[in-house]
């Protein structure tokens, strides 16, 4: 009942906050300083999620090992992406490599 509770009390304050900003509109001036902070707002979150997912996939600690499919993806996605910046091949790149590596070189 508690985390019901809680999770509810989350939605009411995120649905309030982004209405009273939907419904003043332009009328809401933010800071330069404070605009600049929240555009790093969708690549935090991101790598918040991200990052545990990799580092320790099963969620019993850190797994730096070759036989972790979702690290040796991510370091492929990565590499994919300095080299050629394009976003599109740098998901495939990650993919391939985990599906690869999952059934591949683990089965």
């Amino acid at each position: 009942m508690n985390f019901t509770l809680m999770i509810a009390g989350m939605a009411l304050i995120t649905v309030f906050i982004k209405a009273v900003i939907f419904i003043l509109g332009e009328r809401v001036v933010l800071p330069p300083l404070l605009r600049q902070a929240l555009s790093f707002v969708p690549v935090t979150v991101l790598t918040a999620i991200i990052v545990p997912m990799v580092l320790a996939p099963h969620g019993r600690g850190l797994e730096f090992s070759w036989r972790n499919p979702q690290l040796v993806g991510a370091v492929a996605a990565v590499l994919a992406c300095v080299a050629t910046r394009q976003q599109l091949l740098t998901i495939a790149v990650g993919l391939l490599v985990f599906f690869g590596w999952q059934f591949g070189v683990l089965a």
